[in-house]
């Protein structure tokens, strides 16, 4: 599978699990320029980077921006969502249990 090779959802967000191993989970996260800004308070650690594109979160009630090669830590228990996305926006997500 080659990491690039997605193409982005009309709406929202596809993810697609790439690794699940003990305590790890690595998901690929695509999304499209309308995100559903979903609130997100896992009960898991969570490292995010953007790969390709660019993004605003809104983390803990703050506007956090993330640009290709930036990645954000998130301990479990923080509230966060994604309020803006460029079309196309290409994220890994590794959940730590």
């Amino acid at each position: 599978m080659n990491l690039y090779d997605a193409f982005p959802p009309e709406t929202g967000e596809s993810f697609t699990t790439l690794l699940e191993y003990k305590n790890v989970k690595i998901i690929r996260i695509v999304s499209s320029d309308t995100p559903d800004q979903k609130e997100y308070c896992q009960e898991e650690d969570e490292w995010v980077v953007v790969l390709e594109g660019s993004a605003l979160l809104e983390v803990k009630g703050e506007p956090r921006s993330l640009t290709r090669g930036e990645s954000l830590f998130l301990p479990a228990g923080t509230p966060h969502r994604v309020l803006e996305t460029a079309p196309g926006t290409l994220w890994l997500a590794v959940h730590i249990f």
